[in-house]
């Protein structure tokens, strides 16, 4: 598949011509990321506009003790970067390639130029910008207030609307491959204590666990208050 081809599956890309499409084409780089490895951390973060054609990536920061903190998974269409006139709040992350992952790279200054034209396009964009801010602050307004149960609740429900559900019995499996360390992660929280949490979640019934997966009760989706 061609550049133009993979630039026209991008959400943010659709509102683009044929013709846009090849202009983009001719401006990005397209570079592969094998699983595990680091697509930026902050000591090489390099100005740019970046698009996640395939896989996923995690972003996450680090304490001064060394733990990590995650604070996005982007997967197929999502967008990350930051610039002078445009900031997607990603230049203090390490951004990691949780699995084999293609990504696009425009600079600044052909970035810059193109969108000056594509008024539609930069409408689209800072759409994404305000639910990404929007989005960031919920989390760590719930992060902050919640018991870890709340917090974990939450943390997958953002999941599922992430990376979809399917139905399983009564239940609503996240399509997405979770360890207990990967949630705490998320949560802030340590493994072990995670771990407690979930068992208890689930003696409850409000999820459901296996292998590296877990599956929410239908109820969960009724209160988004969480």
């Amino acid at each position: 598949m061609d550049n133009i081809q993979y630039l026209s599956q991008f959400n943010l890309l659709q509102s683009l011509s044929s013709e846009d499409l090849i202009e983009m084409d001719q401006l990005t780089s397209i570079t592969v990321f094998p699983k595990n490895t680091f697509i930026q951390t902050p000591e090489t973060f390099i100005e740019g506009f970046y698009f996640v054609k395939k896989g996923k990536v995690r972003l996450f920061k680090l304490n001064v003790e060394g733990k990590q903190f995650t604070s996005d998974i982007l997967r197929e269409g999502n967008v990350f970067g930051e610039m002078d006139v445009l900031s997607l709040g990603t230049r203090e992350n390490y951004i990691e390639a949780i699995e084999e992952s293609h990504i696009c790279l425009m600079n600044r200054d052909r970035f810059e130029s193109f969108i000056i034209h594509r008024p539609r396009f930069m409408m689209n964009l800072l759409k994404v910008l305000s639910d990404r801010i929007n989005g960031m602050s919920q989390l760590n307004q719930n992060l902050a207030l919640g018991s870890l149960h709340e917090k974990i609740v939450y943390v997958l429900l953002k999941l599922s609307d992430q990376f979809g559900v399917s139905k399983s019995d009564d239940y609503y499996q996240i399509n997405y491959s979770l360890s207990h360390q990967e949630i705490a992660n998320l949560v802030g929280a340590t493994r072990e204590a995670v771990s407690v949490s979930i068992q208890e979640l689930a003696k409850d019934k409000r999820i459901r666990t296996g292998f590296k997966t877990i599956a929410l009760h239908p109820d969960l989706f009724l209160d988004r208050k969480l």
